[in-house]
């Protein structure tokens, strides 16, 4: 089932009562509420936001993404639930006894996927995706030569234009792709706890100042499905991260995906992306199930 993404700009005061989320509007008699079960991800930005304990913990044991935003109204936080799938501590001893040479062949098929799918979205856009065909098909174990790399910078150019640099701190439409990022890492994170896995242990991120690395590993060939997004609201003159942007940037979570024979949305095929990594990890398969840009 699709999940609502709700977003929070004004502010409220969010509670629990009955298995449902009240919503109270300040300032105002006006009250609504949502189903928590057909909640997957809030996302709370204004600073006079109030939430209950209660309702917290009712969201965290439905495995619902809480995001956090900052002051400048960027995602800067999510909470995570320490129990959420009834074979946990099977999946997360198999994930921590996971050996090198598998996380490395893991990367591999992750660096794959991601460059076909960039390569795949320059050629819906009309650019040259051919001009990447030799990096994803010469990806070695652990991308030990780095064609994720050397891929990105012509894939960049390619779509945005030779000026482009991407920085998390650069010029537009850089605001644009990090917001849209960090919605699709906080729901990638809510796949991964749902399947039983912790997305503080990576395949190839390892920053010590990253909270979320396996989180940002399986996520990278999903990230232009964001890119799409971003480049039409550039394209379209955006360059402001507003409140329209930012709902066109969620809206990627209902993306259509293509996992082997079968269309899904985005929030759903992570699901089954991370699930195929339980079954990785337990080597029950060699082959991760990850998406197919079209």
């Amino acid at each position: 089932m699709i999940k609502q993404t709700l977003f929070f700009s004004n502010p409220v005061s969010l509670s629990l009562r009955n298995a449902q989320m009240v919503i109270s509007w300040k300032d105002t008699e006006k009250k609504t509420t949502r189903p928590i079960e057909d909640i997957g991800c809030i996302i709370l930005e204004h600073p006079r936001i109030n939430a209950t304990l209660p309702l917290l913990n009712e969201l965290v044991r439905n495995n619902t993404s809480v995001v956090l935003c900052d002051d400048r109204s960027m995602p800067s936080a999510m909470l995570q639930p320490l129990d959420s799938n009834n074979t946990q501590a099977e999946s997360l001893r198999c994930q921590v006894a996971a050996t090198e040479p598998m996380k490395k062949q893991a990367w591999k098929q992750i660096v794959e996927a991601k460059i076909r799918n960039q390569s795949a979205l320059l050629d819906k856009l009309g650019r040259s995706g051919v001009s990447l065909r030799p990096h994803y098909m010469n990806v070695k174990s652990g991308d030990s030569d780095n064609r994720e790399g050397s891929a990105a910078r012509l894939y960049w150019n390619q779509l945005f234009g030779d000026w482009f640099k991407r920085d998390r701190f650069g010029q537009a439409p850089n605001q644009l792709l990090n917001y849209g990022y960090s919605i699709l890492r906080a729901m990638t994170s809510r796949a991964l706890l749902g399947s039983g896995l912790l997305p503080n242990l990576g395949i190839f991120h390892r920053n010590r100042y990253n909270a979320f690395p396996l989180a940002d590993d399986i996520m990278e060939p999903y990230r232009p499905y964001v890119d799409e997004i971003a480049y039409s609201l550039f394209a379209s003159g955006v360059i402001d991260l507003d409140m329209s942007a930012k709902l066109s940037l969620v809206k990627v979570l209902d993306c259509d995906v293509i996992l082997g024979d079968t269309v899904r949305p985005l929030q759903i095929a992570l699901s089954f992306t991370t699930a195929s990594l339980v079954k990785y990890f337990a080597g029950e398969t060699k082959k991760l199930n990850l998406p197919s840009f079209q």
